[in-house]
């Protein structure tokens, strides 16, 4: 995006950031004070599918040539403990995120990452490619989807320019959009025996400095009948990719060296979440939040926040780990998928105001400090005392809403719009937009989202009262011990 499309974007979006989150004053207090919005935290309703999410994140940072991933029986291979024996049918995904750091020796060295399948029973079978997309931190060729870290405002709506900092920011934006990478094929005939080849992808560090980049790929499958999935890395000769053959070859070798090992399950002390290398049971999780008992929210909850992508020690109160399960895994890699990195969140709210008064609301999703004890509320970084960009970035990605209030009072409400939100740890964030509803009136709220790479869990999804002064003032506390982030 050039400074000129980034410019118009944000304007565009000058509007929607001057809404500003109630109850968060200013303080006075130190740089580590935290303010109490005081508000209810509720579990999000509904659940995770049970369909398959090859999750591939481990190691992140690849250093040797090797097997990353493979749902392949490890029978007959020559190391078995490197296949994890997993049968895929039918409709499954695949989430994939690695970064490069080049070879020392070389200041133009290219990995290449590839995705290979093969039918595990006697007959043919054919792939099919519903949605995908993959993206790299920097291209560096013509052809090659890039996503740069941007410095980009907190919140911009998505117009004709789409609007993304990072390939994890690119590629959910894209997934939610329904696109698909041209990069990526639409259909394979599998062929019994050998393993074929789906794509072989470049990780290039040529002419970048530092020698850094990521890649982001992210696939929605069908398949016609049982296949094995697995992903590899290699070097090739220079910057052409490795011979097709090879890759078979590097299917009958090891494991590519796994990073740092998780706390073990239950483990007291501080918490290492480390990367993901397996099979997750969950793909979306799909919610209607209501009242109990009733089929509609009502609008005198607010301020009430849903967690996003909750997991162990970072339930923000709720109670709720949302962390998908895996149902095979590597040793040494995370037990669970602890981001839900690829998770598409649908969820439904019914609100109805069922008072009588008009109100308004405001929807915003947020990245509160982390915390896991019910606390009255939820905590954020004080306004004052430190530079916003000190802070870490928490959440790079887009949410895509329908049933917002339109630009003027009388005007309908919104269609499906999307906006793009960069949030850093514990600062309020803007609101993506309002509800007005006068006394008995109805409006059905759609909010989705990609759980996207690049982001730190958990944020919250929530609904607010416009910002009244004389009311629910923040109350201040101390920091509490910080946790080790995913």
């Amino acid at each position: 995006m050039n400074r000129s499309h980034l410019l118009q974007a944000s304007c565009q979006t000058l509007l929607l950031c001057s809404l500003t989150i109630p109850a968060l004053s200013q303080t006075k207090a130190n740089p580590a004070a935290t303010v109490l919005r005081p508000q209810t935290v509720a579990p999000l309703s509904g659940g995770l599918d049970r369909l398959l999410l090859v999750n591939d994140n481990n190691p992140e940072l690849i250093r040797e040539p090797g097997i990353l991933l493979s749902t392949f029986p490890g029978t007959g291979r020559g190391v078995p403990a490197a296949h994890l024996d997993v049968a895929l049918n039918g409709r499954f995904d695949l989430f994939s995120h690695h970064v490069y750091a080049g070879k020392p020796e070389s200041l133009n060295s290219t990995l290449w990452l590839a995705v290979l399948a093969a039918p595990r029973g006697p007959g043919p079978i054919t792939l099919k490619l519903l949605t995908g997309s993959t993206a790299l931190s920097q291209a560096v060729d013509p052809g090659q989807s890039g996503a740069p870290f941007l410095p980009l405002p907190s919140l911009m709506v998505q117009g004709i320019t789409p609007v993304w900092s990072g390939p994890g920011s690119r590629v959910a934006t894209e997934l939610l959009a329904r696109q698909r990478s041209p990069e990526l094929p639409t259909s394979w005939a599998l062929a019994p025996g050998a393993a074929t080849p789906l794509m072989v992808l470049p990780l290039p560090v040529r002419g970048l400095d530092p020698l850094l980049n990521g890649r982001n790929l992210q696939l929605r499958l069908e398949s016609s009948g049982p296949v094995s999935l697995a992903t590899l890395a290699a070097f090739g000769r220079g910057n052409e990719p490795p011979d097709p053959s090879s890759w078979g070859a590097l299917l009958d070798g090891g494991l590519s060296p796994r990073e740092h090992a998780p706390s073990p399950r239950g483990s007291k002390g501080g918490m290492v979440y480390s990367r993901v290398s397996g099979v997750q049971v969950g793909s979306t999780w799909r919610s209607r939040l209501s009242d109990p008992g009733k089929t509609w929210l009502s609008a005198s909850r607010a301020p009430i926040s849903w967690p996003i992508s909750s997991l162990e020690r970072g339930t923000l109160g709720s109670g709720q780990v949302q962390t998908a399960e895996l149902q095979a895994f590597y040793p040494g890699t995370a037990w669970a998928a602890h981001g839900n990195y690829g998770v598409e969140y649908d969820l439904s709210i019914p609100l109805r105001n069922d008072t009588t008064k008009p109100v308004m609301l405001q929807l915003a999703l947020e990245s509160p400090l982390k915390s896991d004890a019910a606390s009255g509320g939820l905590r954020f970084k004080s306004l004052s005392g430190v530079s916003s960009g000190s802070r870490p970035v928490m959440f790079r990605g887009t949410v895509e809403v329908t049933g917002l209030d339109g630009a003027t009072q009388n005007s309908r409400p919104l269609g499906r719009r999307s906006f793009h939100l960069v949030q850093r740890a514990g600062e309020p964030s803007p609101a993506i937009g309002t509800i007005s509803l006068a006394p008995g009136a109805s409006r059905q709220l759609q909010v989705r989202l990609i759980y996207p790479a690049d982001a730190t869990p958990p944020q919250v999804l929530s609904l607010l009262p416009l910002p009244d002064p004389a009311m629910n003032p923040a109350v201040k506390q101390s920091e509490s011990t910080r946790a080790i982030r995913p």
